[in-house]
């Protein structure tokens, strides 16, 4: 995995900008801490940040490439998994390769094939490719959007990068925020309406999708989308090919030059994930899987079940990794770490996120990179297969509302009553809503409570993962860690789509399809374990911790926070009991100590980037 970022310009001469393709390239080197590299000519300017997965000699970046008079230039971020089967087809086609990396394979298929590579490719991505000769730029992106992409287009220019971080380092965009992106931060946050950007000016490549930037402007295409149809197999043809199909997603995942682990919670996914994993590596005959958990101090003292959360991690993640023989390490995260990494989650996202969620997984990422470089994860699984309570709730099913953002009043109180009525949440959150639903590929015939579940699966995969997806990524590339997600398979997401959700929920049970598959793979008891999901501290202490540092960031007058909340109702909730406040405002996990600590991200954001509000 790396991080790209670019600069065309018809009226410039890039190879006078060096040091600014150097700013913009140097803000991805958490990314990419292994090498940096660049390439420029007087329209052109390309940068690169690398994290060595595969073939370290021969995989450097921006990588060129000749056919007849045309010099292609190639950055790109990602993983492709079917590398062998291209690699072969295109050496018969003539293709010479001087090393094994998958970037040279890419840059020979879209040499090869043009835009229609796309169609060939099986792993995630963010990629550029400049046409020296024809003075054109083709961007792309993944299917699913497990790989970020930004950019921005200007009256004689164009950039784009990794991350936001990359754009905002370029001295003529400025982290402008007007009404509409107020409204993507402080309503729909942590989620982001697919394809904006944010700040004013700049946007988000939307997964699956490509894009061709010339001297005629920029042309969009969707290059892949879901197909409603019919599902014709039987229940037992369908057991088996999804078991075909998650077991070969794992294991064509575990290529790599350098360590790879899994994440394991004791979950089905992750369980499933690593079963596959430790039996190949068993087969292969090297040492044990190396697997990790997070947890909290004292968390075993102050857990409670809930809907969410029906039971801790931790006793089934030794009994998994016990059953599979891994080598297992449990990181424990403590109060005061958690909290201080809130600033650091923020810097990685570009953005306020999930909070303790997203500092969580920075500091478990942060752990994990010391001995290890790449890691697959159990993410996806519940928007592919249907796991979210949501989905089993006939309620929510006909409510006509994100469901992970049902309580969105919960938070918006927290805001000025002005900014309130400017922003209209009610309004914003119905108009996403409906924009995407309608967009949702329907099922001629199909029963009315079908036809809302596809929806809900579609707003899923829209909005509820790409958030996860964009936590995933952020958080672990500011580590330098690679995490796969072989769960985004688009081949399984493509099969797993038709299938009735009679079939997919059977045996009674959410998943029940998935668990049905990896019968073998996995004892009973973790098969059948009800879902919970990723751990959250329930330390009392974490809950003073971010109280007491709102209130102090909120007694500085010059925190640019007072502009937009209602101080007096927050210093009033900081001293209730946010146990009458336990209900998640967005997702799962985030509630009352979660919504201080996304005030807090806010304050430090609207500080560190110096946002402009417009």
């Amino acid at each position: 995995m790396c991080g790209i970022t670019g600069w065309i310009d018809w009226e410039r001469d890039l190879t006078t900008e060096k040091p600014v393709l150097a700013a913009m390239t140097g803000t991805l080197a958490r990314r990419g801490p292994d090498a940096e590299g660049y390439w420029v000519s007087p329209r052109a300017a390309l940068g690169h940040r690398r994290l060595i997965v595969v073939d370290p000699a021969g995989g450097g970046q921006p990588m060129s490439r000749r056919k007849g008079d045309h010099e292609y230039v190639m950055a790109y971020n990602g993983e492709l998994y079917n590398t062998p089967e291209l690699r072969q087809e295109l050496a018969a086609r003539g293709h010479v390769f001087y090393g094994h990396s998958d970037t040279e394979v890419l840059l020979n298929s879209y040499i090869e094939w043009g835009p229609a590579c796309l169609e060939r490719l099986n792993g995630i991505f963010a990629f550029a490719v400049w046409d020296e000769a024809g003075q054109s730029l083709f961007l792309a992106r993944d299917r699913l959007g497990v790989k970020p992409l930004f950019y921005m287009e200007r009256e004689r220019s164009f950039l784009f990068g990794s991350e936001l971080k990359a754009l905002l380092a370029h001295p003529e965009i400025y982290p402008d925020l007007d009404t509409e992106g107020l409204a993507e931060v402080l309503v729909l946050g942590p989620a982001r309406t697919p394809g904006h950007g944010v700040f004013r000016g700049i946007n988000e490549l939307k997964p699956g999708h490509s894009l061709l930037f010339d001297r005629r402007g920029t042309r969009i295409n969707k290059y892949w989308e879901l197909e409603s149809r019919p599902h014709e197999d039987d229940l037992e043809t369908t057991v088996a090919k999804v078991r075909h199909l998650v077991t070969d997603a794992i294991r064509r995942q575990l290529v790599s030059d350098v360590p790879v682990c899994t994440f394991l919670s004791g979950g089905v996914d992750s369980s499933a994930i690593t079963a596959v994993a430790a039996e190949q590596y068993l087969h292969d005959g090297r040492e044990p899987l190396h697997t990790y958990s997070i947890d909290y101090v004292d968390n075993d003292r102050y857990f409670k079940p809930g809907r969410f959360q029906p039971n801790s991690d931790s006793d089934w993640v030794q009994y998994v990794s016990g059953f599979l023989n891994t080598s297992h390490t449990s990181i424990y995260l403590d109060t005061p770490d958690l909290a201080a990494a809130l600033g650091m989650a923020v810097m990685a996202r570009d953005l306020p996120g999930m909070a303790d969620i997203d500092s969580s997984l920075y500091l478990f990422c942060h752990e994990i990179k010391k001995r290890h470089t790449v890691a697959l994860s159990g993410e996806c699984a519940d928007e592919i297969f249907g796991g979210y309570p949501w989905y089993h709730s006939p309620q929510e099913l006909q409510e006509g509302i994100f469901p992970w953002s049902a309580k969105i009043e919960t938070k918006m109180r927290a805001f000025a009553p002005e900014l309130v009525d400017q922003l209209k949440p009610a309004e914003c959150m119905a108009d996403r809503y409906r924009a995407t639903a309608a967009e949702t590929p329907l099922l001629p015939g199909e029963a009315p409570n079908d036809t809302r579940r596809r929806q809900l699966f579609y707003l899923n995969f829209h909005w509820f993962m790409q958030t996860l997806l964009e936590r995933k990524d952020r958080m672990s590339m500011a580590t330098g860690l690679e995490v796969r997600v072989p769960f985004c398979d688009h081949r399984i997401v493509e099969y797993v789509w038709n299938i009735p959700w009679e079939m997919k929920t059977c045996d009674n049970i959410e998943k029940g399809l998935l668990r049905r598959a990896l019968r073998g793979i996995l004892p009973e008891e973790v098969l059948y374990r009800r879902k919970s999901p990723y751990p959250k501290t329930h330390n009392p202490g974490y809950l003073t911790t971010v109280r007491d540092c709102l209130l102090d960031r909120i007694s500085d007058p010059a925190s640019p926070l007072l502009d937009l909340i209602d101080t007096k109702y927050v210093r009033v909730l900081a001293g209730t009991d946010t146990d009458t406040f336990d209900q998640p405002w967005f997702g799962q996990l985030m509630t009352g100590p979660q919504l201080f600590a996304y005030l807090i991200q806010a304050d430090i954001w609207l500080r560190e980037y110096k946002v402009r509000i417009i």
